[in-house]
């Protein structure tokens, strides 16, 4: 048997019938350049948030970029955020012209330590940015009283944490902003890259909406420095179908993380936690292994496709040598990393697919 990571052509065959006519009708009218469509997904989306305000924007990384310079952050400004997280979250800081100050994970649920952003705030800080890794909840209430305290902004990156709550509250509506990406792999995916900016701040939402479409507030008159960086009209019309959908997908994913720690529970691997209060949506379902990488070779021999997100932490990246940090900085977020292993995770997995995985697994640990 063959599992894919993730198969978007299921997805694909289950809405076509609902995405053609969307696609179709963006087409016929030909507005491909911020159609109705794209405001329409924006009031869905805010709504779906509980945010007042969103705005879509090209991509995740994006997001988090225009969220930065909309809080007023740049040069001489320091950013704090974890380790343990696609390079895109400190991309983002530093082409705002900020320096991202990294910090360790917790073990547990590996997102960001709120003991630890204590620690690392100095005179230059001006935001914390948590990231809802794998689709769980950051421990949000001790970064906002973080941030209450020493008056900073915060920034929720919610690329991989649709639909995810914490204790009540809508992730990516805590903090002044919430960041999303629609990455064709999310939870709630686009046919290409796209993004958005949350918040209750109208101020910021229109400043996001000058930085995507070149810092104009009406055309040809340009107010600040910006940039190309819509949503495009094609794929907020798949994202206003997909919207519909994304609470049924997100409680399969559920229901498939349940069953895979059913199956997995007495092996020696270290299965995903859901904090109390919390609602994981699974973006990934990501274990450990002490021998990752043999776990990763025998799987893929049985035809199930894995992948490690993520093998290299940002402060051992090359591009970042620069930060100064040495390894050993971070030694939860090191130690993951060299354990984790993501399993296949998509809505439309079968309870024959999740055993046949779970067997694989069993044989590779179990011998």
């Amino acid at each position: 048997m063959k599992v894919p990571f993730v198969d978007l052509q299921a997805q694909y065959r289950s809405l076509s019938a609902e995405v053609l006519p969307a696609i179709t009708n963006v087409m016929e009218r030909a507005a491909f350049i911020l159609g109705q469509e794209v405001s329409d997904f924006e009031k869905d989306f805010a709504k779906f948030c509980g945010r007042k305000e969103c705005v879509g924007v090209a991509s995740g990384c994006d997001a988090l970029l225009w969220a930065i310079k909309a809080c007023g952050i740049g040069p001489g400004d320091e950013v704090i955020t974890v380790a343990n997280t696609y390079i895109a979250t400190a991309l983002a800081i530093s082409f705002a012209g900020a320096k991202p100050v990294l910090v360790d994970c917790r073990e547990d649920t590996y997102e960001i330590d709120p003991d630890a952003v204590r620690r690392a705030i100095t005179p230059a800080t001006k935001a914390i940015l948590p990231v809802h890794l794998y689709g769980h909840p950051a421990d949000m209430d001790p970064i906002l009283k973080i941030a209450r305290e020493h008056g900073l902004k915060v920034i929720e990156d919610t690329a991989q944490a649709h639909g995810a709550t914490y204790h009540g509250r809508n992730c990516g509506a805590m903090g002044d902003v919430g960041c999303f990406s629609f990455y064709p792999g999310k939870n709630l995916g686009a046919y290409g890259d796209g993004g958005a900016v949350a918040t209750d701040n109208p101020q910021i939402a229109e400043l996001v909406r000058m930085y995507r479409n070149y810092g104009q507030p009406k055309k040809y008159y340009h107010d600040l420095i910006g940039w190309n960086s819509r949503l495009d009209t094609l794929q907020a019309a798949v994202l206003g179908v997909k919207l519909k959908h994304l609470e049924s997908w997100n409680e399969a994913r559920r229901r498939h993380a349940k069953r895979y720690g059913e199956l997995l529970k007495d092996l020696p691997v270290v299965l995903p936690v859901e904090s109390q209060g919390c609602r994981h949506v699974y973006h990934l379902f990501v274990i450990r292994c002490k021998d990752r990488d043999g776990l990763v070779d025998f799987l893929a021999t049985k035809g199930v496709s894995c992948v490690i997100h993520y093998p290299v932490p940002v402060h051992l990246q090359k591009a970042y040598a620069d930060l100064g940090y040495k390894p050993g900085a971070f030694p939860v977020t090191e130690r993951v990393a060299k354990e984790i292993v993501s399993l296949p995770m998509y809505p439309e997995l079968t309870e024959e697919q999740i055993g046949y995985v779970c067997e694989s697994v069993r044989a590779f640990v179990g011998r």
